[in-house]
């Protein structure tokens, strides 16, 4: 591969990173949330603080963790505590700024389906389900989703919800008494979506390359492009490097 040509997964892993501020708490899993918030912590925001479900503030891993309950996670961090102190003195009470999510469907208003395809009871595909995603979904202050753009993954309606967007959008999630702000932005490998006033999804940003009728023809609802829609800047040969040599070399991952 050459230095300029990147693939859609370092796109995407870009694009995530760059979504994070320096001083950001980030409660993060591994793959490419976790890539996402390395680089960050690597280029314009060094001072990210890094939360892992298993019980880890604070870490800084000497290399690329392949579970959150991985080793290196511990090295360097400003504390080790249960899972149950994590979900319970820091996301529930505010203290953290940014989840990562992601998950087999998202819809219209941002909610995330990783429990079953078709009906529940019958289903045509059972998933992992929720883990910690629905805890984070509801309490953290704002959340990001990755994931590929495809039609099968972006319906009008998910299957199943488990993880809180905008419900049905306007207010209804805030009726529900969930303190967390919901998904601020979905980067996939077209472009980037984000809520409108009202919760639902409309095209912010096109990657470079790709065309709103691409966006419409892997989305499942007629969704809406921003009229100031923007165009990403590509990953540049710094961001590449440190993914490539630093955080991923074995490519585990992009």
């Amino acid at each position: 591969m050459c230095e300029n040509e990147y693939n859609q997964n370092e796109l995407m892993v870009v694009n995530a990173a760059r979504l994070l501020r320096d001083h950001d708490v980030v409660f993060v899993g591994v793959g490419i949330p976790n890539l996402a918030c390395n680089l960050a912590m690597r280029t314009h925001a060094p001072n990210i603080q890094l939360i892992y479900e298993a019980g880890v503030i604070g870490s800084q891993p000497s290399r690329l963790p392949l579970s959150i309950g991985d080793p290196s996670l511990v090295s360097g961090a400003s504390s080790v505590c249960s899972m149950y102190d994590v979900f319970s003195l820091y996301l529930q009470r505010g203290n953290v700024d940014v989840g990562f999510l992601g998950g087999a469907q998202i819809d219209r208003f941002g909610n995330i389906n990783a429990t079953v395809i078709g009906d529940y009871q019958h289903p045509k595909v059972r998933l992992p389900g929720s883990g910690g995603s629905m805890e984070i979904a509801a309490w953290v202050n704002r959340y990001f989703v990755i994931t590929p753009h495809q039609k099968r993954r972006f319906p009008a309606r998910v299957d199943f919800h488990t993880s809180i967007g905008f419900l049905t959008g306007g207010d209804a999630r805030q009726r529900t008494g969930v303190r967390g702000g919901g998904p601020k932005a979905v980067v996939t490998n077209l472009g980037l979506l984000e809520p409108d006033q009202d919760g639902e999804l409309v095209c912010q940003a096109l990657h470079p390359g790709v065309t709103f009728d691409q966006v419409q023809e892997n989305t499942g609802w007629p969704i809406r492009q921003a009229d100031n829609c923007a165009i990403t800047l590509p990953p540049n040969a710094e961001e590449l490097r440190i993914l490539r040599e630093v955080l991923d070399p074995k490519c585990i991952y992009i």
